[in-house]
């Protein structure tokens, strides 16, 4: 199921944005389980039938859990304009850090730089095709002066320094699925000239950018919101044929009544040791 809702939900005409394809941008926009009445841990939820996909027959229910989290990475992608053979940074490897690794490995990227300081989660992206992962804070020993006539010198952003040394003159597309500051101005540093700097993240605070620094180097700075009806279509496919390594995904299955404990509280403890908990309203974890 597709949980975002729309135009069509509602029973009302189908707006601008809906009428080209792009309903996620609807302004109804809402999502069964957190912004709409319906869903969330419920063991049954009416739905739009419009909202619904048929499985292949190699995907099972637990398997097709995972393809709302994949769709929010293959939206970003597409509409990145990422290509096979392309070299891509990505910033942070929490669960969408983890499927971009994923898919951009599995769709044919020359090489997927992973930025992560948690160690279990640098394993994780590694398990998922990065090249090469790299801890933002342990800084080279070799300093990089600013300018020819400035004494002052400062150690060089250890991912900078990497995609220097393995993409030349940078990646071709640089996904910041944090939300700092400190990764948005890592991520058009790593990102070449005329490349693309892509925001996945929702930021707790408004952050300060240097135009000048993408007007100069013809950079393009976007960003991607959720999913649409093409997003789920195409990760179902892919999990129809890259299932079994899809699922490492998710690194844990709870039944509905110990959801707080081992759920939620486990998440709030020990983030960094998950990509993806699935929650089994049967109570029976498959």
């Amino acid at each position: 199921m597709n949980p975002a809702l729309d135009d069509r939900h509602y029973g009302e005409p189908a707006c601008d944005l809906c009428q080209v394809g792009r309903p996620n941008l609807c302004k109804r926009s809402a999502f069964y389980g957190i912004t709409h009445n319906s869903g969330g841990f419920a063991e049954r939820i009416v739905v739009k039938a419009c909202a619904l996909f048929r499985l292949p027959a190699n995907v099972s229910l637990k398997l097709a859990a995972l393809a709302e989290p994949l769709a929010v990475a293959w939206h970003m992608i597409r509409l990145s304009g990422f290509k096979a053979g392309d070299n891509v940074v990505v910033l942070g490897a929490g669960p969408i850090g983890c499927a971009l690794t994923f898919l951009l490995n599995s769709h044919g990227a020359k090489q997927v730089i992973v930025s992560e300081l948690s160690r279990s989660r640098a394993a994780q992206a590694r398990w998922f095709g990065a090249n090469m992962v790299i801890d933002p804070t342990k800084r080279p020993d070799s300093p990089q002066q600013h300018t020819a006539g400035d004494a002052k010198q400062t150690t060089m952003d250890p991912v900078l320094l990497a995609v220097q040394s393995s993409m030349g003159l940078g990646a071709d597309i640089v996904f910041d699925a944090c939300g700092l500051q400190s990764t948005l101005d890592t991520a058009i540093a790593c990102t070449k000239p005329a490349g693309t700097i892509f925001n996945v993240a929702i930021h707790d605070k408004p952050l300060q950018i240097d135009l000048n620094q993408l007007t100069l180097a013809e950079k393009r700075l976007m960003a991607g919101n959720a999913y649409t009806k093409e997003d789920f279509e195409a990760v179902l496919d892919i999990l129809s044929r890259k299932g079994e390594e899809a699922e490492k995904l998710i690194t844990a299955v709870v039944p509905l009544e110990r959801v707080v404990e081992d759920g939620f509280d486990e998440l709030v403890g020990n983030a960094a040791g998950h990509v993806k908990i699935l929650v089994e309203a049967r109570g029976d974890a498959p």
